[in-house]
């Protein structure tokens, strides 16, 4: 275990690393140390090799992130909140999105407004059956602005992205698993259990093509998606990782990444 941070805690374990917020007094609401915090440790994390696979979680049975820490920004102007806004989508909730290592949200109870925004930035979502998903920001007069408008019509559909966000209602886990807003869902004593076994088996398929599948992926709804899957896919026959694979295959046996 690494203790070099106050409102997170870090595991690593065969090449699996996770990371849990760790404010259950505040059902692990999302402050500015806090999210300072996650993002020194993806970049810790994005640089060890031993590391292929991140979790992410909060702590307890309650909360994964019950939304930002309101109190940090109840008294600020428009130029302040659109930093706040700006900041938070680079320091640490585009970086989840674009990191070269897979990052899946383990949804352990609430995830509202900012959880949820920050679970929708990872690449794959399980929760557990107790989880609560939702956006209340209109009931604070204001609209997500850590890409909740933008994340959530890619997952489940402008209709219903519409519906969570104008109405503010929270939905269940079940229900979110129905629209494809999580992957999978499990009692809460089996949730870390289930993202872990996840994370072994991806733990253990090429880190190489998996970062290029990230980044394809991320450009599925625009013009240059196409065009960089072939550009990656070509890329790929030069590494070393298609070496090994295709060597593996025709061997029959596993392959060493």
């Amino acid at each position: 275990m690494i203790n070099s941070y106050e409102n997170i805690i870090l595991d690593k374990e065969d090449k699996i690393a996770l990371i849990t917020i760790n404010r259950p007094q505040s059902l692990n609401a999302l402050n500015g140390k806090t999210i300072n915090e996650i993002s020194s440790a993806l970049d810790e994390l994005a640089s060890d090799r031993e590391v292929r696979v991140i979790i992410l979680t909060g702590s307890g049975e309650k909360s994964f992130v019950a939304g930002a820490d309101i109190k940090e920004f109840s008294d600020f102007n428009q130029e302040k909140a659109e930093e706040l806004a700006r900041n938070g989508h680079n320091s640490l909730f585009n970086k989840i999105e674009n990191l070269s290592k897979p990052v899946i949200a383990a949804v352990n109870g609430f995830a509202l407004g900012g959880g949820l925004e920050l679970a929708m930035a990872c690449h794959i979502r399980y929760a557990s059956e107790n989880a609560k998903l939702g956006l209340p920001e209109v009931t604070l007069g204001l609209i997500p602005g850590y890409g909740g408008t933008q994340r959530l019509p890619k997952l489940v559909g402008k209709g219903i992205a519409n519906e969570m966000i104008f109405s503010a209602k929270m939905i269940p886990a079940q229900k979110a698993k129905e629209i494809g807003l999580v992957n999978e869902v499990y009692p809460i004593e089996e949730l870390l259990t289930k993202t872990k076994e996840l994370a072994k088996i991806i733990s253990n398929n090429s880190p190489m093509a998996i970062s290029k599948a990230i980044f394809a992926t991320n450009l599925s709804d625009t013009d240059k998606g196409f065009e960089t899957e072939i550009k990656y896919f070509g890329e790929l026959f030069e590494m070393e990782d298609k070496k090994e694979g295709v060597s593996a295959f025709l061997e029959k046996r596993k392959p060493n990444f």
